[in-house]
């Protein structure tokens, strides 16, 4: 008889895996070399580093944990859409940016990287597309193809800032496109999307039928003079959904907690908080413990975000001033977040130039093409490296360009 699957007929060639996680995980040499100089113990200024718990701030143990020990966490009382408690305290949130928003349109999810797939889930169907902006974060296509949900980028621009060309946006929307994404503000370049650019999205959303997608999640630490108004605000023409969490908004990537708040007009939104309700419950997968935690570590979180602004601001001053008696790199502008975008001689693939770095100064950093930045010549440096590190770091870069443009 035929037809069979010849991967599995006869067992020569092995089992026949889904062909979403048909991944490309070979090592590259950046990251072989990586590993082997921290396995010897190598002095490396770490210019990636992201995690707000390895980056030396004072976390408060005590008051961190206390919430953890709350006795309400020993009854289970499953809610899809989260213990109401913490979704107050979320509601309280969105209060401080100026937004209304009513604890039943919020959904707690263990991350971010859930929540997408909880939209993912909601808005399509396999090999349905969303849009989203490039550059940007590459996680988002791990995410995408694990929920048989294309993703196709847009591009941003350049010039004194970062820009939307809206037309050739329009120009991606296609008959399967269900949803624009917007990651505001942006990963890595730091930058908000600003109102008239808001407008123009949910303009071309209403247009053709799409919802709106905004990750929210750097949302706190725009630099000083720059502050982002919330997607939460406003009137919602079109269904949107805002995504945030503990990760960055009180920087305890560790106790995965985070939410989706969900607007629309009545009809849509009537339609979508049943179905959303029902992926969630389906899976249920946040903590008690946790749950009850969010309202105090939400109401304590101007400690810590005071702290990382303020590496934020040092960071970025000794930045502009290691750079500023040389010409070789220059910075972009960046308003928000814990990224800065550097422009540097293009002259040979930008994975080489960050072997380079490694190898010859000890310096770590991201290649730009990792985020999808077109052509070479960009690096992309954490700006919440502890400042010893930072400077250091950022000086070899400087040093590295001076004597040796190649």
């Amino acid at each position: 008889m035929g037809g069979g699957n010849p991967l599995r007929d006869g067992g020569s060639k092995g089992f026949a895996w889904s062909a979403r996680t048909q991944w490309d995980l070979a090592e590259t040499p950046w990251a072989r070399h990586l590993a082997r100089l921290r396995a010897a113990g190598a002095q490396l200024w770490d210019l990636t580093a992201s995690n707000p718990t390895h980056c030396g701030f004072a976390h408060d143990a005590a008051s961190i944990l206390a919430p953890l020990n709350d006795p309400v966490a020993l009854r289970y009382e499953p809610d899809p859409r989260g213990l109401r408690p913490a979704r107050e305290a979320v509601s309280r949130y969105y209060r401080g940016h100026g937004a209304a928003v009513d604890p039943e349109q919020i959904f707690l999810t263990t991350s971010t990287s859930e929540a997408y797939s909880f939209l993912f889930r909601l808005l399509c169907d396999p090999g349905d597309e969303v849009l989203i902006g490039q550059p940007g974060y590459p996680l988002f296509d791990f995410l995408a193809r694990l929920d048989d949900v294309r993703l196709v980028p847009y591009e941003l621009f350049y010039d004194h800032g970062w820009h939307l060309d809206l037309e050739a946006l329009r120009c991606r929307v296609t008959s399967r496109t269900r949803a624009i994404a917007v990651v505001h503000p942006n990963n890595p370049t730091g930058h908000f999307t600003p109102q008239a650019e808001r407008a123009a999205i949910e303009g071309l959303c209403r247009e053709h039928g799409l919802a709106l997608i905004v990750d929210e999640v750097f949302l706190d630490y725009g630099m000083p003079g720059q502050e982002g108004q919330s997607f939460a605000t406003g009137s919602h023409a079109v269904p949107t959904f805002v995504l945030s969490g503990l990760s960055k908004v009180v920087a305890l990537p560790q106790m995965k907690a985070a939410w989706i708040a969900c607007f629309a007009g009545g009809e849509d939104l009537a339609e979508a908080l049943p179905r959303l309700e029902m992926i969630s419950d389906t899976f249920l997968s946040m903590s008690a413990p946790i749950q009850c935690a969010i309202p105090a570590w939400l109401r304590e979180r101007a400690v810590l975000q005071r702290e990382i602004r303020e590496r934020l601001k040092r960071n970025l001053a000794v930045l502009d001033a290691i750079l500023l008696p040389q010409t070789l790199v220059t910075r972009l502008e960046v308003e928000a977040g814990w990224y800065a975008v550097l422009r540097v001689p293009g002259l040979q693939p930008e994975e080489e130039t960050a072997l380079q770095l490694l190898l010859e100064r000890g310096v770590v950093v991201h290649p730009g093409g990792l985020f999808g930045f077109s052509g070479q010549g960009w690096l992309v440096v954490s700006l919440l490296a502890p400042e010893t590190d930072f400077s250091r770091g950022v000086e070899a870069i400087a040093g590295h360009f001076r004597e040796d443009p190649l």
